[in-house]
């Protein structure tokens, strides 16, 4: 009975490690086949230069940090009031039948394939800004109301999960002193699963940072750095998906090194989340 429990303790400890001997394999792989070009044309003159033309020995990526900080923030802006006043709505206001419904409608949202989003971006929306707003339609905005939709499934449930993992008795306790159900929603339920909220953000904020196919299709990829949220912008993940088939040499040593800037971007904001979370939980 030891030698089993024993057997079966390894083998779940081994399982356990596997995806992150997974993760640290990619990332060896990616910063092997990308550090060189940066090395060599200088890091500052990477992050910092505005000029993509690989044929011609230009490999700034200036616009496509900026597309993809332009997209995010612009998915972020849309999915978080939205997906966090869906959450409470559900959690606090709906009556069961109807959360019953909703919650699998927005379950189903994530599983809709990122392509089929595009498609609606590129005949519904992308000609809605163009006659609304003027421009090419291919924007930043386009690429952002889209991900920002995409995003909602991801915010909305996390954001549940947090306003539901409020003890009762919080909420209890602020209606015995006279506060309204909004009031206790705002000053009490809010607060107290702020945490958990900034999660939800986070973990959305990721998922529109990596997202490639549907922003491809709406968000113009025009490689220049992009002045309102009306122009053609192209994103780094969107960068490597177009050229990586044909790329060789420098030129994909250069796609690789984009990847390492993603892949430093995301634990940056990711680190910067967690940080933030600690210093909230240490003032508590």
């Amino acid at each position: 009975m030891r030698l089993r429990e024993f057997v079966i303790e390894k083998l779940l400890f081994i399982a356990a490690l596997s995806s992150l001997a997974v993760l640290a394999l990619i990332a060896v792989f990616v910063f092997i086949e990308g550090t060189p070009i940066m090395l060599r044309e200088g890091l500052g003159s990477f992050l910092l230069g505005a000029k993509w033309a690989p044929t011609k020995g230009s490999f700034g990526i200036l616009p496509m940090i900026m597309g993809s900080i332009w997209v995010t923030v612009g998915a972020l802006l849309i999915a978080g009031p939205v997906g966090v006043a869906c959450a409470v709505f559900l959690v606090e206001i709906a009556p069961r039948q109807v959360a019953d419904v909703v919650r699998p409608a927005i379950q189903l949202l994530a599983g809709i394939p990122s392509v089929v989003y595009g498609f609606i971006g590129i005949v519904v929306l992308v000609p809605f800004i163009r006659e609304t707003f003027g421009g090419p339609g291919l924007s930043i905005l386009s690429a952002a109301i889209i991900l920002g939709v995409m995003v909602l499934p991801t915010v909305i449930s996390i954001a549940q999960n947090a306003l539901e993992a409020v003890p009762v008795e919080y909420k209890q306790g602020a209606l015995a002193l006279g506060c309204t159900h909004w009031q206790t929603i705002l000053l009490v339920i809010l607060p107290t699963a702020r945490t958990g909220l900034i999660t939800a953000l986070v973990l959305g904020m990721g998922r529109a940072v990596g997202e490639t196919m549907a922003v491809i299709m709406v968000v113009g990829n025009a490689v220049k750095l992009p002045i309102n949220p009306l122009d053609p912008a192209r994103t780094l993940t969107s960068n490597i998906a177009l050229e990586m088939a044909y790329a060789a040499g420098a030129h994909r040593e250069a796609l690789f090194a984009t990847g390492v800037v993603l892949f430093v971007f995301i634990m940056i904001l990711n680190a910067l989340a967690n940080m933030r979370l600690r210093r909230r939980g240490s003032h508590r």
